[in-house]
This record gives structure tokens, C-alpha cells and sequence, in this order.
């Protein structure tokens, strides 16, 4: 499997390390930055270009996944998702690094390279690699949905507005006081 990795430089160490054990696994592993120390530098290109490359490899076919760290994983979790066609999950732990693929079919994970030890982030890795998507409908549909909004916006009707009247928004100035209603 193709692996793509993107870090910032909290996640530098572990993504050098990171890429030796995988290497070593078989995998193809794609850094995509940064190359050297700067404690100045900037996530959001590094992991965008990380999914990005993960994204047009799925769409031609190679079975690729993506790595994302940064000290606590937030920001490069959030990078990650502005990509369309990604669907990264900020991982914590052997369940959530599970239940990333088994349910949500993610594609990229983020890990705060300060929040865990390195040992713990390959295992959550590994984890993540190693459990497939279980394709269960639920899980199926709720993607499906994901993928229609980031399309094109379209959400399933909102159930409490059935058999309402479509509200409009408050005239600009106005604000809901909920005391008057």
C-alpha cells in the first residue's frame, strides 16, 4: 500500500521514524514534507499535498492512505479535510484509529505527535492500515451523505420542519431574544 506522509515540525522526528517502520512493512511510503527543522513552519501545505496525492491515487486505482501529524493533530486533521474526496479523523487511541476505517472509510488520519509516544502512534498506524472499511450499509449511506454535501451542498430534509413552513432568517439588525420569543 501506498502510504503519503505530511507533518510540521512537532511531527518531524516521528515522521522519519514513521517512515523506516513502514518501509520496512512493504509499504510505498510519500513524504511530502517538510525536509528539514523549522520551528516557524507552516502544516497546511505539507498535509493538503499529502491528501491530495492520497486522493488522486485512490482515484487511479492504488490502494493509497494518508498520515498527518502536528503537535496535537487538530490543525492538520482540519488541512487534510479541506481536500475533496478526503476524509481525515484525528486518532487517539487503538479505537478510534479502528473505527476511522471500519466505519467512517477514512483515508487519512491525524495523530499529535505530542500527545503520544512514537511507539503508540505505530500502533495506532498499523491499526488504521490493517482494518478495512466494513461496507455495512449504515456506514455506506452516512458517507454517501458526506460526499453529496461536499458535492454540492445537499442535505436530507431537517425532520423538525415537516409540515412547516420554511423559515426565513431574521431581518439584518434583528436578533432572537428568547425571553420575548
Amino acid at each position: 500500500m501506498r502510504i503519503h506522509i505530511a507533518t510540521d515540525h512537532a511531527g518531524l522526528e516521528f515522521s522519519t521514524q514513521l517512515q523506516h517502520h513502514l518501509a520496512e512493512g512493504g509499504h510505498d511510503v510519500v513524504d511530502h514534507g517538510p525536509i528539514e527543522y523549522d520551528a516557524l513552519d507552516d502544516y497546511p501545505s505539507f498535509c493538503i499535498r499529502a491528501a491530495q496525492a492520497v486522493v488522486r491515487d485512490q482515484q487511479a486505482g492504488v490502494e493509497a492512505l494518508g498520515v498527518v501529524f502536528g503537535g496535537s493533530g487538530n490543525g492538520e486533521q482540519m488541512a487534510a479535510n479541506k481536500v475533496h474526496g478526503v476524509r481525515a479523523a484525528l486518532v487517539w487511541n487503538l479505537a478510534t484509529a479502528e473505527l476511522a476505517r471500519e466505519h467512517n472509510d477514512a483515508n487519512v488520519i491525524s495523530i499529535g505527535a505530542r500527545q503520544h509516544t512514537f511507539d503508540e502512534a505505530v500502533a495506532f498506524i498499523d491499526r488504521f492500515i490493517a482494518t478495512p472499511f466494513s461496507g455495512e450499509e449504515r456506514h455506506a449511506r452516512r458517507i454517501a451523505q458526506l460526499a453529496a454535501y461536499e458535492a454540492d451542498g445537499s442535505l436530507l430534509p431537517d425532520p423538525r420542519e415537516e409540515g412547516r413552513e420554511a423559515t426565513s432568517p431574521l431581518p439584518a439588525g434583528d436578533s432572537f431574544d428568547p425571553e420575548v420569543g
